[in-house]
């Protein structure tokens, strides 16, 4: 009986573990490589206030902050293409990675956001 319900919580266990997606990431510098070469879907997800300081020009703009951010950049992505954010520095990029990825999106954060890349570009 031992036996059974340690494999029924082991199970479990695993049935969970399962269902995490990790996040994939990407650095500036590849970014960048990644721009000179083909045409991405990228994202930028912070305010209107930040853009306004500066912005990757390929980038949609889309305010992670704003109640329907989900729905405005589902209907302006592709699922049949990987999704490249960022944001300032990473974490909000990451948020919206998770809320695009359970819409079906394959999503790629950029890590250091915009921060990094104004540092290195």
């Amino acid at each position: 009986m031992k036996n059974w319900i340690c494999l029924f919580f082991l199970s479990l266990l695993f049935i969970n573990c399962g269902q995490k997606q990790e996040t994939k990431t990407i650095t500036t510098i590849e970014l960048k490589e990644l721009l000179a070469k083909e045409k991405i879907q990228l994202v930028d997800v912070r305010t209107s206030k930040e853009i306004a300081q500066g912005s990757i020009k390929s980038a949609l703009f889309v305010n992670y902050f704003n109640a329907d951010f989900s729905t405005k950049a589902a209907n302006q992505l592709n699922k049949e293409k990987p999704v490249y954010l960022f944001c300032r520095t990473g974490n909000r990029s990451g948020k919206a990675a998770k809320i695009l990825q359970k819409q079906g999106f394959d999503v790629v954060n950029v890590i250091g956001g915009y921060t990094k890349w104004k540092t290195e570009n």
